[in-house]
């Protein structure tokens, strides 16, 4: 269970004090997820989602909660933070900043259908163009430096085809420019587990405490590099174009982003192979038993390398 931080119900009442919630019916722990405490509460108020920070400090945490509540009040379907009575979204418990949001409708899927992977595209194009008018910037913490400072450490836990694979895609990249290309807030997590479905709508985009300022073509091919694939890492050509037409209807895509999508692929998978590679060699304690196997994205990096063309609209 993926609880670093234990919270009681006579610990969250106390807490709740400071908000207008009403009274704690309900504390349930959720299971899911590697990087924070999470936990259900229900109130005589409503339902919301409990989140002690375990990695992120009290100074980086603004940035997200007024992302969220920005593509919130801009129609973006969002955990919405509650501010508390001295109207500060970030308050602290047990020791641990913490905040609480609005719970959202839907559950996520582990096998998307064409509908929705073209729901999930033209959400992010929505929440793309919100994006556009939120003033704070936040440079990716898992961008070029990180790549070049992690890569090396990974390397005695690989063999010498992987290690050569892993330095040769870093170098690549760190030669890659973009930005010329949009650029804008982006999820940069928005896979399957992070996006609530009601059949074939979407009823919310959660987790966005990886969310920065990127090109957004990159956070694109984070999406579908993870909702648009088979099981053995290929690109599923008929649901990625799915994604894409329904994502450019929403923001179209330019002449220089097309040129630069199979690239953006092979660096959207290296991200998430020497994060799950790190993750796994290097976990911080407790964390070992929720590590993804890198080996996934390994496999989607190598079969980008391997299509000549990669898909389009």
């Amino acid at each position: 269970m993926a609880v670093f931080t234990s919270v009681s119900e006579a610990e969250l009442t106390a807490w709740l004090g400071d908000y207008s919630l009403g009274q704690l019916l309900e504390l349930q722990a959720i299971a899911s997820g590697i990087e924070n405490t999470n936990y259900f509460v229900t109130t005589s108020n409503g339902r919301f989602v409990l989140t002690l920070f375990e990695k992120l400090t009290a100074d980086e945490l603004p940035f997200y909660l007024n992302l969220m509540a920005h593509l919130a009040r801009h129609g973006i379907p969002c955990p919405c933070p509650v501010a508390n009575r001295r109207n500060q979204f970030l308050g602290e418990l047990n020791g641990k900043p913490a905040c609480i949001v609005s719970r959202l409708s839907g559950k996520s899927i582990a096998a998307p259908n064409f509908a929705q992977c073209a729901a999930i595209g033209a959400m992010l194009g929505q929440m793309h163009i919100a994006g556009q008018s939120f003033s704070q910037i936040m440079p990716n913490p898992r961008g070029a430096a990180w790549r070049t400072a992690t890569a090396p450490q990974m390397l005695p836990f690989l063999d010498a085809e992987q290690a050569a694979l892993l330095d040769s895609e870093v170098a690549l990249h760190a030669r890659q420019n973009w930005a010329a290309l949009p650029q804008g807030v982006i999820h940069a997590d928005l896979f399957r587990d992070n996006v609530l479905l009601e059949k074939n709508r979407v009823g919310g985009l959660i987790d966005f405490y990886f969310a920065c300022s990127d090109a957004l073509l990159y956070d694109v091919a984070i999406t579908v590099n993870d909702w648009c694939m088979d099981a053995d890492g290929s690109l599923d050509a008929a649901r990625a174009q799915a994604f894409l037409r329904a994502y450019h209807a929403v923001r179209p895509l330019l002449d220089g982003e097309r040129e630069a999508w199979p690239l953006m692929l092979r660096l959207a998978a290296l991200r998430f192979w020497l994060s799950r590679l790190f993750d796994l060699h290097l976990p911080r304690d407790g964390e070992l038993i929720h590590a993804h196997d890198p080996r996934h994205f390994e496999r989607i990096l190598k079969n980008h390398i391997a299509t000549a063309q990669a898909v389009w609209l």
